[in-house]
């Protein structure tokens, strides 16, 4: 090999190593750009989630509200063990966590520790002073990661965890209210409702949007807010403003809790609905619970919607107002009622007044079943069904409430059977709900007009106030049916099966119902028993229902004169004593 060639290879070897070096540089940037090291990212955001809206009464009382959860956590590691009892103190006092408790987590392990999840937004923030408060004590210090070959400091860490649902009032407007189910989503507990208003209203009360924030962090692990961070505001769920009184709701529900152990009654169910607005004003059950602690589902059935009955004579006034609206009866003509015992078909018929005669008027004031059989048959099935249908039977309603059941009436067919008008007619072969009732009680008291009811009035957010939409209110009867009816709803209370219920000072009209109930197509010694009708006063005009569920059968107090009367008076007494109802002078038509 001569010179030039051995120096050519010398350069080229040279030229080689150098190039392999440049590679193995080259390979060696590429790893530390790409190798997760668990550095401390320069820039790192924060999510503040957006809370769920709260449920609130006419008078702004909170209902049911969200508080955020935090969770505080530390690296073990940094901890300086010549300062563990100090932070170990600290970390007791501000955060009400119990010193031993503290302790034990903290020894658990080497490393990411969790000390606590229940942190709340007042005392998570104290905490989150605290944590600089322990960089200036340096209660941290450095470690070194000999795997990673990195040294970190991490101080204490303040991180929400999720939402936690408040019920301030507890077992008011239970069941009404609902209850939210928790889910955990990536290490957050959120909620959402599953039933009653918390359902109905999901997907307003869920947080709108959540706040973002993006920056550069200081060595606390702190986002420094300057003119390269980058914020998204937080906007929370719309709050959901009821129409609901929380004095009369609580004192209605103290009524319907006496009431129910005087009578053995299984349940009560009572209402107050504003006749010219369709709110309601009260909704209240006898049976309530704490809904942090519900250990039985059957607790959560909302009565009012779920629970479908025959509701007897309450009915007759319906009957009797499709009558009077197609000109098939007058007030004042008389009807034969057979001295209490009338044959229709292969049925008997009986009344508890045992009258040869009386006025179409007094069928419904003394509350006649062989009155209304044959008053009854004078409607075509047509009208019959339609009747039903316009007062709002077998159908929703539209309640503010999840999971409403719509009940059932007679179809056509059936209505073309004489015995089939004759029963329906005093309530027994229909199927309602509570505020199927309500509603159409309201009709008497409002000018004959079907408005649909609603617990909320109007959803509030920051961003804006939206309405609650309503179904369009018809007009279903007459002025002149309305008079008619209305007087004759007074004077059942006057001289018929409501005396009970009159009020000096106060208009009030209605009618009683007890119906038997029937257990697997076998009617039982089971009963309930209603009253709805209105009560108006100088100012106000209330349409009132209370429905009475299995009281005792003895001593007669299953009987609505007995039993949902004095419930119904008691309530209307209440009303005039919180000034909701002002006595006036002399009473006249609405």
């Amino acid at each position: 090999m001569n010179p030039n060639e051995s120096k050519r290879l010398k350069i080229t070897f040279i030229f080689f190593l150098i190039f392999v070096a440049f590679l193995i540089l080259v390979g060696a940037l590429i790893h530390i750009a790409t190798d997760d090291r668990k550095l401390p990212k320069l820039v790192i955001s924060e999510s503040d989630k957006a809370l769920r809206g709260s449920i609130l009464s006419a008078q702004d009382f909170k209902i049911a509200t969200s508080k955020k959860l935090y969770k505080a956590a530390v690296d073990t590691r940094n901890i300086d063990p010549d300062k563990k009892e100090l932070f170990i103190e600290l970390f007791s006092l501000y955060s009400h966590m119990d010193k031993e408790e503290v302790r034990e987590k903290i020894d658990s392990k080497q490393g990411y520790v969790i000390l606590t999840y229940k942190l709340d937004s007042l005392t998570a923030r104290y905490v989150k002073q605290l944590a600089s408060k322990l960089f200036a004590l340096k209660v941290f210090r450095e470690y070194t990661d000999q795997k990673a070959g990195i040294k970190f400091l991490h101080g204490l860490s303040v991180i929400e965890s999720g939402e936690n649902r408040i019920y301030p009032l507890k077992d008011t407007l239970t069941p009404i209210i609902g209850y939210v189910k928790k889910k955990e989503v990536h290490n957050y507990t959120t909620i959402s409702g599953k039933y009653g208003l918390e359902k109905y209203y999901d997907s307003a009360l869920e947080g709108l949007q959540s706040t973002k924030i993006k920056g550069r962090r200081d060595v606390t692990g702190h986002i420094i807010l300057d003119d390269e961070s980058v914020v998204k505001n937080r906007y929370d769920g719309y709050d959901v403003i009821t129409a609901i009184s929380i004095p009369l709701q609580k004192s209605i529900e103290q009524i319907l809790d006496r009431f129910k152990e005087q009578l053995q009654a299984k349940e009560i169910i009572a209402a107050v609905m504003d006749s010219e607005s369709g709110d309601i004003i009260a909704v209240a059950s006898s049976r309530r619970y704490d809904i942090t602690h519900v250990e039985n589902a059957d607790a959560l059935t909302i009565s009012a919607i779920r629970y479908i009955f025959e509701p007897g004579s309450v009915m007759k006034p319906i009957i009797f107002s499709l009558l009077l609206q197609n000109r098939l009866v007058t007030l004042d003509e008389i009807v034969r009622t057979y001295n209490g015992s009338f044959q229709l078909g292969n049925k008997i018929i009986t009344d508890e007044h045992r009258k040869a005669y009386m006025s179409a008027q007094n069928v419904i004031v003394e509350s006649s079943n062989i009155g209304m059989a044959q008053l009854s048959q004078r409607l075509d099935e047509l009208s019959y069904f339609q009747g039903l249908r316009d007062f709002g039977f077998g159908q929703r309603t539209g309640i503010d409430l999840a999971y409403e059941l719509r009940g059932s009436i007679p179809s056509i067919h059936q209505l073309k059977n004489s015995v089939f008008k004759a029963t329906a007619s005093y309530g027994y072969g229909i199927k309602v709900n509570f505020f199927q009732l309500l509603q159409a009680y309201n009709v008497f008291n409002n000018r004959g007009i079907l408005l649909q009811p609603k617990i909320a009035r109007y959803l509030q957010s920051k961003l804006k106030k939206q309405k609650i939409v309503r179904k369009k209110p018809i007009q279903i009867l007459s002025q002149r049916v309305v008079d008619e009816m209305y007087r004759t709803l007074i004077k059942t209370v006057n001289e018929g099966t409501g005396r009970a219920t009159r009020t000096e000072g106060i208009i009030v009209g209605g009618k009683t119902g007890t119906a038997q109930i029937a257990v697997h197509g076998i009617y039982e010694d089971l009963y309930n028993s209603s009253f709805f009708g209105f009560a108006n006063g100088r100012n106000n005009r209330y349409t009132i229902g209370v429905t009475v569920i299995e009281p005792n059968p003895e001593g007669n107090v299953h009987f609505a004169s007995h039993s949902a009367v004095p419930v119904f008076k008691a309530i209307i007494d209440q009303m005039l004593s919180m000034h909701y109802l002002t006595p006036l002078q002399t009473t006249s038509a609405p």
